[in-house]
Parts: structure tokens; C-alpha cells; sequence
């Protein structure tokens, strides 16, 4: 036994250490239980908005086939159908419309809207949808929650767009401007509004997230590498979490959201945070709510900003400031190229077009003519060398067919390709590239001294948009630098030498198939690009190497 002389002479120090730091923590932990503010507590004085509850169910051909939604509309006694109103949708309905919860969003809206802190804003609440069992209570419905709010994806963004808002829209009126738009949380509903807000900027533009779910449960994960290397959209995004949040078999919630701040400040975007000690629950987010809708909201209806002060290489070595993709008058168009001065040329079903800016001009005959390659029409899947070698795809037989500048036609084995799609040669035209529309992976070979394509390797790594069945590849093409572009359905993703993606620059809107890129004008500073026939065109700030002009030697990469 201890005698208590020996525990006087060391326990009491050490609780004299040791207790007022447990005070604090206790202190601390009362301190941050979160209340509720007079904003989120109801007022006769104010005028008060109505709540209707509605039902959806969806038709068989819905893009959630079957289910069946509670959702709710809040309209602000404010409101006029004369004048459309602004829009906020919250994902997981029932908890923010209750007006004795964390939230209580209509008692919020009312304070905040009477007081001209928020415009005069329309509130949707949307429950996830639920398949009903057909054998009743002998059965459990199918729950959609999950993969409707954490997958990747535009799926949920447009059943809202294209489903939801429209019945809505039915008996009341608000603004088709994203800007006037805003979308809401938590957990699981967090990346539900973040990824609408994500893939249709178009939709919304201002995200409130709270304990948001960015982890591996249907690779929401991936989203702090993809806003890094994304070209920035105009986004608002307030963030919320506690030290205290979950950690279990798909991620750590509370470093996955320090994680998305960190990606969205490093690409420069309009950006706040509430950071707490509380655990998985909506104590600290409904307490700092009314704050976080005036932050979203201020200086409505100046317009939400995007990439300010970006630290991407996207936005300092590549895109040209203040521009953007500009549609190129054509019909509709089969190829795409550039000759040896920059020059574009596309062809369609019936011409020959020489594209300038904006227009294209329809080639004569005798232009048209001058225009046979070596391989009869020139596609993405074909590319001549400066020396003359010429190369070309074959995708039915998955082979690469080569024409020496005298010699005989040869054909080589693509190892591991099922639907190549696009090649082109490196700027010094010593390497090349071959992507398949299927594969996630871009080959490269070496060039031998007789140009005989040699040492293949899957070198390129893409990113591939969510339930993709490949990458959509559809065009490649290099700068001066080296780097290389990649044409997908989800944007030109650009590689480094190395063969890692550092960049992705947002495609003109939504595409289904990518059939061409290229680099022309007088300086190689316009970027083409041609997918479901149509073409657009955006300046940048570096420069393209065209493959039958001389060979450009780029410095070597950063390994």
C-alpha cells in the first residue's frame, strides 16, 4: 500500500495540474453546446411565410424509377408571382422545415427575409425517395437515400431539374438564374447539394454544408483531388463540421472536410467555414444557420465570383483569363484537324470547312483536294510525323497501321485495347500516344530510328466521371511544354509529362461523345474542340505543337 504522505507529495501536484484543464475542457464542452440565437426563434412581429406538404411519386421512367418523396414548399409572405422569387432546396426535407428542430428554416427565413439579410427566397424541402414494398408490411421498401445523395454524378441534380423543381414550378413562381439559387445538407445530404451544385452550376451556386459526407461510401473521396485539378466554378460554399464527427470504415468525416476546405481555398473559391468540437448532428449547424444564409446570400444579387486567386497550374499556366469556349458556326461536323500552320480544318457529310474565329468557310474543290493526307480523311486516330511517317487507329481490328516515308504499309498489335479512339505524337515527335475509349489508362510508345512504334506502356492516368464504362476519350493533342490533352466527357483532362493529370478544364456544357481536339491558330494558341458534331474554340495562354510541323524539344518534367 501507498502511504498517504507519498500521496500527498505526488497526486496533489499532479491534480493541481491536471484539474484545471479538465475544468476548462469542461467549461469549454458547456460552452459549445451550441443554442439556438434570436434568429431561429420565432417572432409575431415579422411577417410569417406558409408551409404546404406535397407527395412526388415518381413514373417508371424517372430517373429514380417508383420512389415515392415527401417534400415541402415554404413561400415568404413577401413573395409575389409577379416576381420571381430566389430558390433554396434542402436535401433531407423533414428535418429543416420542422420549426421546433435544429434548423427551423421557415422561422429563419421570415426573421432573416423581413430584415432584407436574405432576399425574398422560396424554401423546397425534399426527402429521399423510398421504393414501397409490394408486399406491404411483410417486406421494407427500397431506401434510396444513399445512392441518391452520395454517389458522383449529375443524376440527382437533374431529377431536381428535370422532375422535382417542375411540379414545383407548378404553383409558384422563382428565378432560372443560378445565382439567385442556393442548395442545402447535411451529412449525406451535404455532397448531395454539393455535387448538384458541382456538376450543374447552371442549377446553383451557392452550397450550405454541414457534417458533409466527403468520404469512401460511393466515392465521394475523390472530390478534394478533382476541385484541385478542376477548372474553378462559380461557387459559394459554406462549410460546417466538429472534431468529434464520425470515423468508421469509409473515411474520417472530420479530416474529409478539412480536407474539401483545403482543395476549395487552394482552387479559389468563395469559401467560409464553422468548425466545432461537436460529433455526427446538426447542434452547431443549426445554431450558426442564420449566419451562414447571410454569408450565401450577401451582396445578392452581385454575382457569385470563381477561381480568385486559384493556386491551380490550370489557371496559371494554361486557361487565359476572362475567357471562355465559343461556339464555332458550323453544320455538323465528322473530324477535326489542324495542318503544319495552324491552320483548322472539319469535315462534314457533304464539305470541306476552313474554320476562322468564330465562322468556317466551305472549302472549293480545288481547296478540298489539296487537303488528302496520307491517310486518306484525317481524324482524331490518325497523325502525320514531320519526317512523313503517318499513322493510323483501326478500331475494328485494334491494330496501329504505319506508312514509313517510303516503304511498305505495316501493321502493329495494340496490346490491351478494345476501342482506341485518338492518337497524336509528342512535341519533339519521339513518343506516341494512343488512348482507348474504354480504358482509363492512355498508352505510350517510344519511336524507333525507322518510326516503328516500340516499349508500349499504359502510361496515363485519366479520372473517370461516376457509372462510366470508360474514359470517353475522344481527342488528344500537345503544347509546347509537353503536356498532354485528353478530350473527355467530363473536360480536357491535361497531363504532365510524367503522365499524371494536373488539370481538368471544364467542357462548354454537358457532352455525350467527344469525336476531336486540336491546337490551331497563326500562334497555336486556340484550343478546338469537337464533340456531338458541334465545335467550339477558347484561347489560352500556351501554345500547340502541330504533329507534321518541325519537332518542338520541351524542357524536361518534374519528376
Amino acid at each position: 500500500m501507498f502511504s498517504r504522505s507519498w500521496c500527498s507529495r505526488w497526486l496533489t501536484p499532479w491534480l493541481g495540474r491536471i484539474l484545471p484543464i479538465a475544468l476548462a475542457s469542461l467549461i469549454r464542452t458547456q460552452a459549445e453546446d451550441y443554442p439556438l440565437g434570436p434568429d431561429s426563434q420565432f417572432n409575431p412581429s415579422v411577417p410569417h411565410g406558409t408551409v404546404t406538404r406535397h407527395v412526388f411519386t415518381a413514373s417508371p421512367r424517372s430517373l429514380f424509377p417508383g420512389t415515392r418523396r415527401d417534400y415541402w414548399v415554404y413561400v415568404p409572405k413577401q413573395y409575389s408571382p409577379e416576381k420571381p422569387a430566389c430558390l433554396m432546396v434542402f436535401q433531407d426535407g423533414g428535418g429543416y422545415v420542422s420549426t421546433n428542430g435544429s434548423f427551423r428554416a421557415p422561422i429563419v427565413f421570415d426573421n432573416l427575409i423581413a430584415r432584407g439579410e436574405m432576399p425574398v427566397t422560396l424554401g423546397v424541402f425534399i426527402n429521399p425517395g423510398v421504393v414501397p414494398s409490394t408486399r406491404g408490411t411483410n417486406a421494407l421498401p427500397r431506401y434510396n437515400r444513399s445512392y441518391e445523395y452520395d454517389g458522383l454524378g449529375d443524376r440527382y441534380a437533374r431529377f431536381l431539374a428535370e422532375e422535382l423543381l417542375p411540379e414545383v414550378r407548378k404553383t409558384v413562381t422563382f428565378t432560372d438564374d443560378p445565382n439567385g439559387r442556393a442548395i442545402a445538407g447535411a451529412s449525406s445530404g451535404a455532397i448531395a447539394a454539393f455535387t448538384a451544385a458541382w456538376e450543374r452550376p447552371d442549377l446553383f451556386r451557392r452550397v450550405f454544408s454541414t457534417i458533409g459526407t466527403y468520404v469512401g461510401l460511393r466515392g465521394g473521396n475523390a472530390y478534394p483531388i478533382l476541385i484541385r485539378k478542376t477548372e474553378p466554378k462559380p461557387l459559394r460554399v459554406f462549410l460546417q463540421d466538429g472534431s468529434n464527427d464520425q470515423n468508421i470504415y469509409g473515411g474520417n468525416w472530420w479530416i474529409a472536410n478539412l480536407d474539401m476546405h483545403s482543395a476549395l481555398e487552394f482552387s479559389g473559391y468563395e469559401l467560409e467555414k464553422a468548425w466545432g468540437t461537436g460529433g455526427h448532428d446538426s447542434k452547431q449547424a443549426g445554431s450558426v444557420f442564420p449566419e451562414a444564409l447571410r454569408w450565401l446570400w450577401k451582396d445578392y444579387p452581385a454575382p457569385v465570383k470563381a477561381g480568385q486567386g486559384s493556386r491551380q497550374p490550370l489557371t496559371r499556366e494554361v486557361l487565359a483569363a476572362g475567357e471562355t469556349w465559343t461556339s464555332v458556326n458550323t453544320t455538323h461536323v465528322n473530324q477535326l484537324w489542324a495542318d503544319e500552320h495552324g491552320t483548322v480544318f472539319a469535315q462534314t457529310s457533304r464539305e470541306f470547312l476552313r474554320l476562322e474565329d468564330s465562322r468556317s468557310v466551305v472549302l472549293n474543290r480545288a481547296e478540298a483536294r489539296g487537303l488528302k493526307p496520307r491517310f486518306a480523311t484525317p481524324t482524331a486516330t490518325s497523325a502525320t510525323r514531320h519526317d512523313g511517317h503517318a499513322y493510323r487507329l483501326d478500331a475494328a481490328t485494334s491494330k496501329l497501321a504505319h506508312r514509313p516515308p517510303s516503304g511498305r504499309l505495316q501493321h502493329h498489335p495494340l496490346t490491351g485495347l478494345d476501342s482506341p479512339s485518338a492518337l497524336c505524337l509528342s512535341p519533339d515527335q519521339t513518343l506516341l500516344y494512343v488512348a482507348d475509349r474504354r480504358r482509363q489508362l492512355i498508352t505510350s510508345f517510344q519511336m524507333a530510328s525507322d518510326g516503328v512504334p516500340t516499349l508500349e506502356q499504359p502510361y496515363g492516368h485519366l479520372h473517370l466521371p461516376d457509372d462510366a464504362v470508360g474514359s470517353g476519350v475522344g481527342g488528344l493533342c500537345v503544347d509546347t511544354a509537353g503536356r498532354l490533352y485528353a478530350a473527355t466527357p467530363m473536360g480536357i483532362q491535361v497531363f504532365d509529362q510524367a503522365g499524371r493529370v494536373n488539370s481538368i478544364i471544364a467542357p462548354p456544357q454537358r457532352l455525350t461523345t467527344v469525336q476531336g481536339l486540336t491546337f490551331g491558330g497563326a500562334t497555336g494558341n486556340q484550343l478546338y474542340l469537337l464533340a456531338d458534331g458541334h465545335v467550339w474554340r477558347r484561347t489560352v495562354q500556351t501554345r500547340g505543337v502541330f504533329p507534321s510541323a518541325a519537332p518542338v524539344l520541351p524542357a524536361p518534367p518534374r519528376l
